[in-house]
């Protein structure tokens, strides 16, 4: 037994706060939405978390900064930006629980990003579950009306960006540090949002603070749970809960907004989640199980 896979419960318990986490904020941005503009929040969120990250910058110095895979960093922040971004512009339009299933089809993105830009190769009982989840995608998109929803291609476009990001992310952990990651990511990600931030500022309000706060906080404080999440217990067990995410935000969009999710949004997100967490699954086994 490796001496990090020590306590699966706690293992669990802290995927299933990264879950909450992340619904409730995701919630509170689509509760900032109806009076501040998506522009305006993903900018205080990432002026945040690069403020957050100044102390490493200022204990390195430039020597911590210093990389050779610029352009990688580059890349990683724009995906993980338009993965937010377009995911904030959607909640006004559409509800959360359908905006956090089409963000969590992230996973199904992946291969397919690795197999077109660094070739990997994708194992041909992985293609079954992932074109089943694509299938997922298209019942919640929903073409054969005549019209698509703009939110649900936003959410669709957020769960491209997310997977841009993990996939490269993964390449950059080979050789870069995990603190160096983030700040180009939060930097890197503020200046994309300046412009549409600034143009689109209004004065926040007492009310309004805690929740933009705590939505600018959600990423640092989903990183340091997922993070523990994993030294705890096995992927293959922590990585499928993260679409506890799913279910939570469709709670919180019967409570707070009074929406159900049509048979439609049942179904696809039930082959998402399933073609998910059979692909997470798969490669834990293929993989040792790191």
């Amino acid at each position: 037994m490796h001496s990090d896979r020590h306590n699966p419960v706690l293992g669990i318990s802290y995927a299933l706060a990264t879950s909450l986490v992340a619904s409730t904020a995701a919630a509170s941005a689509k509760y900032l939405s109806g009076s501040l503009s998506p522009w305006f929040i993903v900018w205080c969120q990432y002026g945040l978390c690069t403020l957050l990250t100044l102390p490493w910058v200022l204990r390195q110095g430039m020597d911590g900064l210093r990389s050779r895979r610029l352009g990688l960093h580059l890349v990683r922040s724009l995906g993980g930006w338009l993965g937010f971004t377009t995911y904030y512009l959607a909640l006004p339009f559409i509800a959360l629980a359908d905006a956090s299933v089409l963000r969590s089809a992230a996973p199904l993105w992946v291969p397919l990003i690795v197999f077109v830009w660094f070739r990997e190769k994708v194992p041909a009982v992985r293609w079954i579950a992932l074109l089943s989840g694509f299938v997922g995608v298209l019942l919640i998109l929903r073409p054969d009306t005549g019209s698509i929803n703009p939110g649900h291609l936003l959410g669709m476009f957020a769960g491209i960006g997310l997977a841009i990001s993990m996939a490269t992310t993964r390449a950059l952990s080979t050789s870069e540090p995990a603190t160096r990651v983030l700040f180009y990511y939060f930097f890197i990600s503020f200046i994309a949002s300046s412009p549409m931030g600034i143009a689109h500022f209004s004065p926040v309000s007492a009310a309004q603070w805690p929740a933009l706060l705590y939505v600018g906080l959600s990423i640092f404080l989903t990183m340091v749970l997922y993070n523990r999440a994993y030294s705890l217990a096995p992927t293959s067990l922590v990585a499928p809960l993260g679409y506890v995410a799913v279910p939570a935000a469709a709670l919180i969009d019967w409570l707070i907004w009074d929406h159900l999710p049509d048979h439609w949004m049942l179904a696809g997100c039930t082959l998402i989640i399933l073609s998910g967490i059979f692909a997470v699954t798969l490669r834990g086994r293929g993989q040792g199980d790191h």
